[in-house]
């Protein structure tokens, strides 16, 4: 007796969500639902290549039957066990050509419905209002202060890059545009460094504590090809607006593609001693993952270096798209809304995966709301900790390509350059700057007072 089937055999096949590794929730890379199917559709396409050579063998096994029809008349019975086995043969092959077709169909049709039940829970997967605890208080009281946030700020972000720019381009607000941003090197050390994304991620954190605009060039490898590392801080809000990291920096980041952050990197780490061609890999947290993921698709940028690996901690890049080839991490917390404030998921594909932090943190006593706990740069780093650990398929292809990179640490040329935003241009004698009037002068040119 043959062995039953299992269960589920022959029907068309189902896309399921990956399981949570502890508390990490894994998106995307080689087992990822979307990676996943594409190779079932490139295994539908081969499918369809095999139908049509089975076409040609029954046209084929047509001609043949037709050829033999001549013989009848010198051997009828021999002539007909020929054509019969034959034409047997021929519905043979069309009986497996159908069934292939009917295989590459339902591939297909679990394609669709991936992709439109996708499209359907976009939104609120990427607001996530009812699941985010943003506060160590109880439901409702944090709920309602967390809807109220994502209700005033979402608006702002939510659409495409040129709604971003329309807001910042306005000819009433010239500082909210980009200005030219130049390099200058403040320190430079020889320090040990870890070879690991968490330890990356806490440099990443005493350089944001600065607040000074500095990035942090990291040369990776003294012996033979140089890597390299680039950091990025976040947001530093209480700084001058010469700082490029400052609020305005976001919109430069969403809205401009970091145009002015991008060249300035590129010179640092030109200054560092990077030369054309040499392997890079990007560090970014809230703000700057936005402009490490703009690395990702800046030509100028790529035409000079291998950038081959963007690692982003809280930052909202779902509208960003690195060339293919570069690899990328996302690490989002659930309890962090700073990721979705651009409204948008990120993409599943095989080279970007994201985690979604989902053990519970809490705001500290005497703090007040922020951002949401989630978003403290530690708790990524514990999150990237667990993601090194991890024997999650896709998260240990991403590691992969991280440490092949990096390598095994060490000693290592540690630089820092500070940024610095050109101030805005004094407006010219008799000209007025471009900005609206206020109340005083505007009473003023109306002869009121």
């Amino acid at each position: 007796m043959s062995d039953a089937a299992p269960v589920g055999a022959g029907e068309a096949p189902k896309a399921l969500p990956p399981a949570p590794d502890g508390p990490l929730a894994i998106r995307g890379g080689v087992g990822g639902v979307s990676f996943q199917l594409e190779e079932l559709l490139r295994g539908a396409s081969q499918l369809d290549d095999l139908v049509q050579q089975l076409l040609g063998i029954e046209a084929e096994a047509r001609r043949v039957q037709d050829d033999l029809e001549p013989f009848l008349h010198d051997s009828y019975g021999s002539g007909c066990d020929a054509i019969n086995a034959v034409a047997d043969s021929r519905q043979e092959v069309g009986r497996v050509r159908q069934k292939l077709v009917e295989v590459s169909s339902d591939v297909r049709a679990s394609h669709r419905a991936y992709v439109e039940a996708e499209a359907k829970t976009a939104l609120p997967r990427i607001l996530s209002i009812d699941e985010m605890r943003l506060t160590s208080q109880p439901w409702p009281p944090g709920r309602a202060v967390t809807s109220n946030i994502a209700t005033a700020i979402v608006p702002f972000w939510l659409g495409t890059r040129g709604a971003v720019r329309g807001v910042l381009g306005s000819p009433f607000r010239p500082d909210l545009r980009p200005r030219p941003v130049s390099v200058e090197r403040t320190t430079e050390s020889v320090e040990n460094v870890e070879p690991t994304m968490g330890a990356s991620l806490r440099r990443l954190e005493e350089l944001h504590a600065r607040g000074d605009g500095e990035i942090e060039v990291i040369r990776l490898e003294d012996k033979g090809p140089a890597t390299w590392m680039v950091l990025i801080p976040g947001t530093q809000p209480d700084s001058p607006a010469t700082n490029p990291f400052d609020m305005q920096g976001i919109g430069e980041g969403l809205g401009y593609d970091s145009e002015e952050i991008i060249p300035a990197i590129s010179q640092a780490l030109h200054e560092a001693g990077a030369e054309s061609g040499d392997q890079v890999v990007a560090v970014g947290h809230s703000q700057g993952g936005i402009h490490a993921m703009n690395l990702g698709q800046n030509k100028a940028f790529l035409s000079e270096f291998d950038l081959k690996f963007v690692l982003t901690a809280g930052a909202p890049v779902g509208g960003i798209t690195a060339e293919p080839g570069i690899s990328s991490l996302h690490l989002e917390h659930a309890q962090d809304w700073v990721p979705g404030t651009d409204g948008r998921m990120n993409p599943d594909t095989k080279d970007r995966v994201t985690v979604t932090i989902n053990n519970e943190v809490r705001t500290p006593d005497g703090e007040g709301l922020g951002l949401g706990p989630g978003h403290n740069q530690e708790y990524y780093a514990e999150g990237a900790d667990r993601v090194g650990a991890s024997h999650d398929e896709s998260l240990m292809a991403s590691t992969a390509v991280f440490a092949s990179v990096v390598g095994a640490g060490g000693a290592a040329k540690v630089t820092r350059y500070k940024l610095m935003r050109a101030p805005l241009p004094a407006p010219s004698a008799g000209i007025k700057p471009d900005v609206p009037p206020t109340v005083r002068e505007a009473k003023t040119a109306a002869g009121t007072r």
